[in-house]
């Protein structure tokens, strides 16, 4: 692996007027999570924000982030190819469990039968091989949680997003799904940000640990 890959933040500040809310340099390599911890409104979420491309005009912010060697802080969010997970699943109810995932497929992929074809197989890949017909709101919350994740993936990203993604999980699904989160990100390669306020979280993810909204 060669010092460019990866993901790279060089001197990241972000500020609400004249507070500073995040001030940031770290590295984290293809497979890898950084955690940032912090409380409600300490600023963990702008900082995905401002990773993902879409931080509030009411925030300022600079430095440097790159991945593989590429600067995307002049790039629109959708050319940052950023794959985020929220607390909430967010599928669509109008749409399949296959369509669902279908639809985060890049447009470079021609023809309705090769993206129904690759999304079953990533609904087989999850363990819900069969589920592609069924109506989103008949899933558990972890099966939710697993097309979630395998829509994401599907979207080619070169990063992946984590808003505190497993804290509406019970604490049986909330273990399960971490695992299958950050094993995914290391089969796949991909860097994680992670922003959370529970340890347990910073513990499965097993990497590098930024605090903010510190007194």
């Amino acid at each position: 692996m060669t010092d460019n890959q990866g993901l790279v933040l060089d001197d990241v500040k972000i500020q609400l007027g004249d507070r500073l809310l995040v001030a940031l340099s770290a590295r984290v390599r293809r497979g890898e999570t950084l955690t940032v911890m912090g409380p409600s409104g300490s600023g963990k979420s702008t900082l995905l924000a401002y990773l993902g491309g879409f931080l509030d005009p009411a925030f300022t912010a600079s430095g440097s982030v790159r991945v593989d060697g590429v600067e995307l802080t002049g790039l629109p969010a959708e050319n940052r190819h950023a794959g985020i997970l929220f607390q909430d699943p967010l599928l669509f109810p109008h749409l399949s469990v296959v369509d669902n995932i279908a639809i985060a497929i890049p447009e470079t992929v021609r023809g309705r039968k090769q993206r129904r074809l690759l999304a079953n197989a990533a609904l087989e890949d999850a363990g819900l091989a069969g589920f592609g017909n069924r109506d989103p709101d008949t899933l558990s919350g972890g099966q939710k949680a697993r097309v979630a994740l395998q829509r994401v993936l599907l979207s080619q990203p070169c990063l992946l997003l984590l808003d505190e993604p497993f804290s509406k999980l019970d604490a049986d699904l909330r273990d399960q799904t971490r695992k299958m989160v950050f094993g995914k990100a290391r089969q796949v390669g991909l860097p994680v940000v992670l922003v959370t306020h529970d340890e347990d979280d910073a513990r499965a993810a097993n990497g590098q640990v930024h605090k903010v909204g510190q007194p």
